[in-house]
């Protein structure tokens, strides 16, 4: 009677370890073939610069290549569409903003839930803003840019990309916040022009787009948008030293469709986590005005949805609405 139970224990314990064996050797074969890389705005722009840099390193590290695909379009909501869409097999990754998290709240008829449908891989970049003005404006801090403004009650234009972007989201809850009044300025294309000619007099910029204005003196950088002040630009302030509480910041990171096997996912995330550690990619993302954000995919998914919590009410709160 013993040689039976025994074989039966046996057995089990074989059957019990084939789930393990058969995750543990599709884990080290992946990728086998090119990886989908779905990016929701234009070439060039400043998710795609980050989306080539990251697929490049990827490609090196795991010997398979990265295509980039981009999908612009509806804030990113096409791209977003397509990329849900896709098999959960590993192989179709997005490059997930800021946006994506916005658009939860700003569009609620989408064909997806983007909360729900994706799987978060893991954290690129932070996206740090400043607070920029043309120098016409007689300010240099936002104590100042807030004493002018409640002197001058919504004379001051500020521009956005439009309604719901990040740069009119974070205007508005400036506006709250300080309780100040400022008459936003909507553009379909680049506002420059019109910051740098003063027909409009402040925006809240990514740093890349920002910076070289900025180191020209052709805008003024009032404050950075960041919790603390950013080690490349230790003079500029940030809003939160004199409006307590106000941070905002864009992010870059990775995402996969709803259910693909978390051995695919922890692939990807330690291959990029280990390349944010690089002190050469460090300094690469130094040059484009970002700070790597390495995170594990539980982590990421954390962060995702604490800033979906946080935008969600400033987007009710403050009435915004998409175009």
């Amino acid at each position: 009677m013993q040689r039976p139970r025994r074989r039966f224990l046996h057995l089990a314990a074989g059957a019990a370890a084939l789930p393990i064996t058969s995750r543990l050797a599709r884990a080290q074969s992946y990728p086998s073939r090119p990886v989908r890389f779905i990016v929701g705005f234009p070439a060039g722009n400043a998710p795609d610069i980050i989306a080539r840099l990251i697929g490049q390193i990827l490609s090196e590290r795991l010997g398979q290549q990265f295509v980039i695909e981009n999908r612009p379009g509806a804030a990113s909501n096409i791209a977003t569409e397509v990329a849900l869409a896709a098999p959960p097999d590993g192989y179709t990754i997005q490059m997930i903003v800021l946006t994506n998290v916005f658009n939860q709240t700003l569009f609620p008829h989408l064909k997806f839930n983007f909360m729900r449908d994706i799987t978060p891989v893991g954290g690129i970049a932070d996206a740090p803003y400043l607070i920029v003005v043309n120098p016409s404006l007689p300010v240099t801090t936002i104590p100042e840019f807030i004493a002018y403004a409640k002197a001058n009650p919504g004379k001051i234009n500020y521009a956005s990309g439009g309604n719901g972007s990040s740069s009119h989201i974070f205007g508005e809850m400036l506006k709250k916040m300080s309780g100040i009044e400022l008459t936003h300025v909507p553009y379909r294309s680049s506002f420059m022009p019109d910051l740098l000619s003063n027909q409009i007099q402040m925006t809240i910029n990514p740093i890349p787009q920002a910076m070289e204005y900025v180191r020209t003196n052709t805008l003024r950088a009032i404050a950075a948008t960041t919790a603390k002040r950013l080690d490349f630009l230790p003079d500029i302030a940030t809003v939160d030293e004199s409006v307590p509480g106000y941070v905002a910041t864009g992010w870059y990171g990775l995402s996969m469709p709803r259910n693909t096997p978390a051995e695919f996912v922890d692939t990807i995330n330690k291959a990029v986590n280990e390349a944010l550690a690089d002190p050469k990619v460090k300094a690469r993302f130094a040059t484009l005005g970002v700070q790597a954000m390495p995170l594990t995919p539980a982590a990421f998914s954390k962060f995702i949805h604490d800033d979906y919590d946080k935008w969600s009410n400033v987007i009710k709160t403050t009435g915004i609405k998409a175009d």
